[in-house]
């Protein structure tokens, strides 16, 4: 079997060059689902491995804006339509100087597995553009947002493809974007999810991601007869989904000590609840992208240039972008009798440190953690459909229940005859499953 799977990806990698994140990726799944794909001729027959790893379709294009001072920019988009086997391309748009081909391929790619867990109908999709926002004005922000969407625009729709936001793209730019697309088509459907609440947006979806990897954690925690009451917990980033996982860790009892920026993380002994929450957003709000005034304010320990991994806690999210765990990282935790890691970055760890924490803890991976914000962009959708609205305990109850379906599916399908369950290969395998199927059902296309 391995020689089989180096086989792929060596072809894999020669046909695609230099895409080291969309190449781990691939690598963490195929290892995982190709027992069930090779005991499945019908799958074998219709080289679904290997459909699942071209997208359907990879849209890139220049934005050019004009800055405050008068001056042209030029700025680069992308769309990478991966796969709509059962449902409309669905996924976030990044912002971000970090933007890369490689890197959105790689976030379509597990976006489709993600989405698939959910239970809802959509594929599997992702954009952005290399655009920082650092420094800039409101009025360059929407400058760009328009440029960008009027070429996005002749490539997406309620049907076809819903972008929503990601890192970079809050609030504001979601609604700069979706401004300029009534204007253009002249019509207001549910194109963009992330919407503010005045336009079709849904409750709680800003904190989403957070409650839902908080969720799914509990269900971890559950199969070991643990509740989060009481318990201590590592978080990296300081943005919604730091957010989010902190409010609902909150609600659930358990203390937070952490949150960290590019310039190094806080340590916040007394915990960080209550208005200290808040304030993580007025930092983000700021276009602020460090967390040392954190510290000043709450008179909490700043450790520049460092990771909040060498803490001793019981729980660690990573929140802030991929491969920001690495090996040493996790042997730290472990070490430190860290027992639960829960990624809910997207390909929060490095791959050596994912199979590593998988060995030697209870790890969970961010197509399964992290399907929170997804899941609730799905019921957006739903609810723009519907031209209905659900509570705010409506949305977070089906939430909850979403995420416990996803749960479960990873026991379903990574439960071993000793009851360990590994979450990557039960993730993988229960992603895999149900678009695999949906794909060789729709014949050759």
């Amino acid at each position: 079997m391995e020689a089989k799977i180096n086989e792929f990806m060596e072809g894999l990698m020669a046909r695609t060059p230099g895409e080291a994140e969309f190449h781990q990726a691939v690598q963490e799944v195929v290892e995982t689902v190709w027992e069930t794909y090779d005991a499945n001729p019908a799958y074998k027959a219709a080289k679904i491995l290997d459909k699942m790893v071209e997208p359907e379709r990879v849209i890139m294009f220049r934005v050019p804006w004009i800055n405050d001072n008068g001056e042209v920019e030029i700025s680069r988009g992308y769309r990478v339509e991966f796969n709509s086997a059962i449902g409309p391309y669905k996924g976030g748009l990044r912002f971000h100087p970090s933007v890369t081909l490689s890197a959105l391929k790689f976030l379509g790619f597990e976006q489709t597995f993600k989405n698939s867990l959910t239970t809802l109908p959509m594929g599997g999709g992702k954009g952005g553009s290399d655009f920082n926002a650092k420094g800039r004005s409101d009025n360059e922000i929407m400058r760009f947002c328009q440029s960008f969407m009027t070429e996005l625009c002749k490539h997406i729709g309620p049907n076809t493809d819903v972008p929503a936001g990601d890192i970079g793209v809050g609030g504001r730019e979601i609604g700069y974007l979706f401004g300029q697309y009534k204007r253009i088509r002249n019509e207001f459907t549910g194109v963009l999810t992330g919407k503010g609440l005045e336009f079709g947006g849904s409750l709680i979806r800003p904190e989403a991601t957070g409650f839902g990897a908080v969720y799914f954690a509990q269900h971890m925690l559950a199969e070991n007869g643990e509740d989060l009451k009481g318990k201590t917990v590592a978080l990296s980033g300081f943005g919604n989904v730091t957010w989010g996982a902190a409010l609902k860790l909150e609600e659930l009892g358990a203390k937070v000590v952490s949150v960290s920026g590019p310039d190094g993380y806080v340590y916040d002994e007394a915990g960080i609840s209550g208005e200290k929450i808040e304030y993580l957003l007025e930092l983000r709000a700021s276009n602020n992208d460090v967390v040392a005034p954190y510290a000043e304010k709450y008179g909490a320990k700043f450790f520049p240039g460092k990771k909040p991994w060498e803490l001793k806690v019981d729980l660690a999210f990573p929140c802030a972008i991929q491969n920001e765990l690495n090996l040493d990282d996790a042997k730290l935790l472990v070490e430190n009798g860290c027992k639960y890691i829960v990624e809910t970055s997207n390909m929060g760890c490095t791959a050596d440190a994912a199979f590593y924490l998988a060995d030697n803890s209870a790890f969970a991976p961010g197509k399964a953690a992290n399907a929170g914000g997804v899941a609730v962009s799905g019921l957006e959708m739903s609810q723009n459909s519907l031209r209905f609205n659900w509570t705010e305990e409506e949305v977070d109850a089906k939430l909850g229940r979403i995420m416990k379906d996803i749960h479960d599916t990873c026991v379903k399908y990574g439960k071993n005859a000793e009851g360990k369950i590994n979450y990557i290969k039960g993730a993988n395998i229960g992603g895999f499953v149900k678009v695999a199927d949906a794909m060789v059902a729709q014949g050759c296309v």
